[in-house]
């Protein structure tokens, strides 16, 4: 497969960067390996150019792949310069951007090549949780190294980029033409892997916008950036957007910024970074009634990622129930399993915001205050309970149901009693379950006082080593 992306590595990074910031580390570091007459090839870099640089005056370190050198391809000295750069950013506690643009192993250096995978996984598995990391495809990551994307927090594609295990031919009873499993849109619809698309220029600046969101690393407070927009701001109309949360989303964040990640999966779980009066937020919503396994696990994994940074989670909640598939059946238990751990075990700031209904269990995974939310706010209209109130009054009353001369008037009244009774945002706060029950329009400045709140909150956990969800 061949690369069809335009700019060299070192473009890339002059586009990525603030003007005249970057700053080269290793630039003489040549192939050491002789075999197959490699001592007679030149290997400016090594194929890999390596450094630091700013972006919007923040500190970054960034390595990008030559395919002029090699193919780009991974040899014992190219994974040194790169496992170098994630030394010092470890030390200096600043995010690692990977532009990947590779033909893979390097064949002539064998084991020794190898082993250098293995150095680079290491070093970005000690990072993980440490300092962000962020890769960007714009050519090939194929093999081994679509493992090195994959141990990273954000992943973006160039739309012609391709990544992938195993090349799609080589798979029984595919084909490129059949199925391209490389593509970025096979990569971000069905697997998941990648959280945006897009042309070459428009991935480098989406970078920069999810730079300006993360901290710099797992310590860091931010600082305080001043919000140009109005903290008491009415979200008029918002309860209308209750089944298009991006909208909703957008509706409540500073000047309506939001950085949307895996937006092509899973699209009944919608997942992204806001800000709210100036702090970064990260936002869990429900967009759909029904909740999936695929929507479970992009949530669980967000939910993992803002806890690491100590990022604050606001959950929307809007949901019936699961869906009810043979094939959903297989993943449910375990993936919500999974969704139900991330919230429980997460000690950053926790705000939940019921919309519409909170029914069942598949309510109380959503972040609900018997798992560890630390605020929860409700819509006056919001419904909240163990199912929909005429299939609970069918079930309570069924024997007088039975017998009774006009069953669906009996059935109307019964469910009207439930309603009030059980299932009314009222009679959830009167248990504690909701902390206040506020007007939608009012949602913005609820959310800014909570996270304001909470953000020196310090929550202990049972000493272990880890959890095994």
């Amino acid at each position: 497969m061949s690369s069809t992306s335009k700019m060299s590595s070192r473009e890339r990074i002059e586009n990525l960067l603030d003007d005249n910031s970057f700053v080269e580390i290793g630039s003489l570091v040549r192939a050491r390996n002789t075999d197959f007459n490699m001592a007679e090839k030149e290997t400016p870099a090594d194929g890999v150019v390596t450094g630091y640089g700013l972006i919007n005056g923040e500190m970054v370190y960034v390595y990008s792949q030559d395919k002029a050198v090699l193919g780009g391809s991974i040899g014992e000295m190219h994974a040194k310069k790169i496992v170098n750069i994630y030394d010092m950013a470890l030390k200096m506690g600043a995010p690692v951007i990977g532009l990947v643009d590779c033909a893979g192993l390097r064949l002539e250096e064998a084991t020794d090549a190898l082993n250098a995978f293995g150095e680079i996984y290491l070093k970005q598995s000690l990072a993980s949780g440490v300092i962000p990391q962020i890769t960007a495809v714009f050519g090939n990551c194929g093999g081994g190294l679509a493992v090195v994307s994959q141990l990273s927090d954000f992943v973006l594609m160039e739309d012609s980029a391709k990544l992938f295990v195993n090349s799609p031919n080589v798979i029984d009873g595919n084909y490129t033409e059949k199925c391209d499993s490389a593509s970025a849109k096979f990569q971000s619809e069905e697997a998941g892997n990648v959280d945006y698309t897009g042309e070459e220029a428009d991935v480098l600046a989406k970078i920069r916008d999810l730079v300006g969101m993360l901290p710099a690393n797992c310590e860091d407070t931010f600082g305080y950036e001043d919000c140009t927009d109005d903290l008491n701001r009415a979200c008029t109309g918002i309860d209308s957007s209750v089944d298009d949360v991006q909208t909703m989303i957008q509706m409540v964040a500073d000047n309506g910024i939001f950085f949307e990640t895996k937006k092509d999966y899973a699209t009944d779980m919608v997942t992204g970074l806001i800000k709210l009066n100036g702090n970064t937020v990260g936002v869990v919503a429900n967009n759909a009634d029904l909740l999936t396994s695929k929507g479970a696990v992009k949530a669980a994994e967000f939910v993992n990622l803002c806890d690491a940074f100590s990022i604050p989670v606001v959950s929307f909640t809007n949901v019936t129930g699961y869906d009810t598939t043979m094939c959903e059946e297989k993943k449910l238990a375990k993936a919500t399993a999974k969704l139900t751990y991330a919230f429980a075990n997460a000690t950053t700031p926790k705000v939940n915001v019921i919309t519409a209904n909170a029914i069942g269990s598949a309510y109380v995974v959503m972040n609900s205050k018997s798992i560890g939310a630390d605020m929860v706010y409700a819509w006056s209209d919001a419904k909240i309970g163990m199912m929909n109130a005429e299939s609970a009054a069918k079930i309570i009353y069924a024997d007088e149901i039975a017998k009774a001369d006009n069953a669906n008037e009996m059935i109307s009244n019964k469910a009207d009693e439930y309603n009030k009774l059980q299932l009314s945002v009222d009679s959830a706060a009167a248990r504690g379950y909701v902390d206040t029950i506020i007007e939608p329009e009012d949602t913005r400045k609820y959310l800014i006082g909570a996270v304001e709140m909470l953000l020196t909150k310090r929550e202990e956990r049972p000493a272990k080593k880890h959890g095994t969800v």
